[in-house]
């Protein structure tokens, strides 16, 4: 009888599935936010700003950061698991990575509804 020992935190098919999932909406996106440049009559202030104003746009990009956000934080994660060693240091970086994405994340939406 072989004896298993379960070590890891196993995250592989959920960590290959989220940065597939993340990179196909943000390849979608990409395709909208080029169409939409295509689409504006004039490379200005005003026309910019329409485009920033719809709410598809506004939604959209806030949908891209967020799977950005995941798509980052799944990468650093397993680079941190992978070759931070110290458990200390390693809680420490994922500390810091999950305070910059949130902060990155909340002057997002500052951005997109800020008057």
């Amino acid at each position: 009888m072989v004896n298993r020992h379960v070590s890891g935190a196993h995250y592989g098919l959920r960590d290959w599935l989220a940065q597939r999932i993340t990179a196909v909406v943000m390849i979608l996106y990409t395709v909208l936010f080029v169409v939409m440049l295509l689409k504006m009559p004039q490379f200005d202030y005003a026309g910019w700003r329409s485009v920033w104003m719809a709410p598809l746009m506004r939604y959209a990009t806030l949908l891209f950061l967020l799977c950005l956000f995941v798509h980052a934080w799944v990468g650093m994660r397993n680079i941190f698991m992978d070759y931070i060693k110290p458990t200390g240091l390693r809680v420490a970086l994922y500390a810091a990575v999950i305070l910059a994405l949130v902060a990155y994340g909340a002057w997002a939406v500052q951005i997109l509804w800020g008057r």
